[in-house]
């Protein structure tokens, strides 16, 4: 019996010691740091203006209808103001700010709020609307309490973390969490390696910092899934990629990022195996760019690279932030796999914002308007001008209606330019997906199809219609 007692002590100690060392990480509280960092957060405000048609007769005709087209050029161009909000956080005494660029885009006038209370101007120093990054100058002469930057290359999954904004409005709020995931890509943009987090990031948040539990920014809070609010999935730009592109902001006024010149792609598994390649690994490259720095150099379609510049690239996507980061000029080292062997070429980078490849990727063609023939409507998808202009979440996907036949079963349901954002509760992101919705419906003996919009005044509706 006595053995059997030391037993059991002797496991409680070890479960007792078990939780300790498990729990020792867990912080008690995090007033101490958010008292410390609050004064170095801020709000941002900004007043766009947008400009709207508006109808000048007393009625309004049916859509579809051929007096339409006829008298819609009557209507009168107005502008009206638009407010946003944001956040951000001071990197410099002297009241240097870094925000998102989607906060203070096209804005006209910025207001930033300060520890709660005093309020600046501030004007743009550069702005980058390829990695969503801006910086901002307090208009004043008075100093301020800075933060500094992290290395969100030694944040690890799992880590604790902290975010502080200004969500929906509310000013300084502090929310905390840990890092779910490293290397996130959600297609928002060009250059995209997300820290995500389960931190309560919602609307407003944007451009507000991520800290560690040193008080140091790891990442620049950007996205959410969600359009209504968090759903404790939430990304950030990691604090390294920001810093070389907000270091080159502030001292040139815009980015300089290093180009190859070459359109890559994933290697595939085949792939790897016909080029007797080890494993799939690297980036196929696809074409190369005429009098670009890697057709100087000798690299070739059909050339994978390995390695550049002594960092090994095991995923296609790699390739460009690592290219991006690199400064324009520099003589870097690729290794490639060519004709079943490694081979070695040296190239000297060009700058991507001044290269033809950039100017043709920066043309933004015109969405077309597509025919949804049994809801009898034309829709286009969401672009970012529609987001611009309507103050949308940055992640918004949908398709814009921009006809209403007069036979159509939704004409008294919705209006012109709602945007249709799911269908029988799924997501739609383009045509396909809500004529597939549709034809379910139609499959069915209810016939009932229910649709989530956002209306002309960006409210978000359900809607239920009945299809002939």
């Amino acid at each position: 019996m006595k053995k059997i007692k030391t037993l059991l002590l002797s496991i409680i100690l070890i479960l007792d010691i078990q939780s300790i060392s498990f729990s020792k990480d867990y912080p008690g509280s995090f007033a101490d740091l958010a008292e410390k960092l609050m004064p170095s957060v801020v709000n941002i405000s900004t007043t766009t203006i947008v400009k709207t048609q508006s109808n000048q007769f007393p009625f309004q005709f049916p859509p579809g209808s051929p007096f339409e087209d006829m008298f819609k050029e009557f209507g009168t161009p107005q502008e009206r103001p638009s407010a946003a909000l944001g956040s951000g956080f001071i990197i410099d005494e002297k009241g240097i700010v870094v925000t998102n660029n989607h906060v203070i885009q096209d804005a006209k006038d910025i207001i930033i709020r300060v520890n709660g209370n005093k309020e600046f101007k501030a004007k743009v120093l550069g702005a980058d609307p390829l990695s969503d990054i801006a910086v901002l100058q307090l208009e004043t002469e008075e100093k301020f309490i800075p933060v500094k930057f992290g290395n969100s290359d030694k944040a690890r999954i799992g880590d604790w973390v902290i975010a502080i904004g200004n969500p929906f409005g509310l000013g300084g709020t502090v929310t905390s969490g840990i890092i779910s995931a490293r290397n996130r890509s959600i297609g928002l943009s060009r250059y995209e390696d997300y820290i995500q987090t389960d931190a309560s990031i919602n609307q407003g948040n944007s451009g507000g910092p991520l800290f560690d539990m040193n008080g140091n920014v790891i990442g620049i809070n950007t996205a959410i899934l969600g359009r209504n609010g968090s759903i404790g999935i939430g990304f950030s730009i990691p604090s390294n990629s920001a810093k070389i592109v907000i270091d080159q902001l502030i001292k040139f006024g815009e980015t300089k990022r290093g180009w190859l010149g070459v359109r890559i792609q994933d290697v595939t598994k085949e792939i790897a195996e016909v080029e007797k390649l080890d494993k799939p690994r690297g980036a196929l490259v696809a074409s190369v760019t005429a009098n670009s720095p890697s057709d100087k150099g000798g690299v070739k379609a059909g050339d994978i690279i390995l390695e550049f510049d002594g960092q090994r690239i095991q995923e296609m996507k790699q390739l460009p932030m690592i290219v991006a980061r690199t400064a324009v000029g520099k003589k870097v080292e690729l290794k490639i796999w060519r004709n079943k062997k490694e081979i070695t070429k040296i190239i000297t980078l060009g700058r991507l914002e001044t290269s033809e490849d950039f100017k043709v990727a920066e043309q933004k063609p015109e969405p077309k308007d597509l025919r949804i023939e049994k809801l009898k409507i034309n829709v286009r998808e969401v672009s970012k001008e529609d987001k611009k202009l309507r103050n949308l979440p940055n992640q918004t996907r949908g398709l814009v209606v921009t006809k209403i036949d007069s036979n159509s079963p939704l004409l008294n349901s919705i209006e012109l330019n709602s945007i249709i954002l799911e269908a029988q509760k799924k997501k739609i992101r383009n045509v396909n997906d809500l004529n597939q919705a549709v034809e379910e419906v139609l499959s069915t003996n209810q016939k009932t199809i229910l649709l989530v919009i956002y209306n002309n005044q960006n409210q978000r509706r359900y809607i239920g219609v009945k299809l002939k």
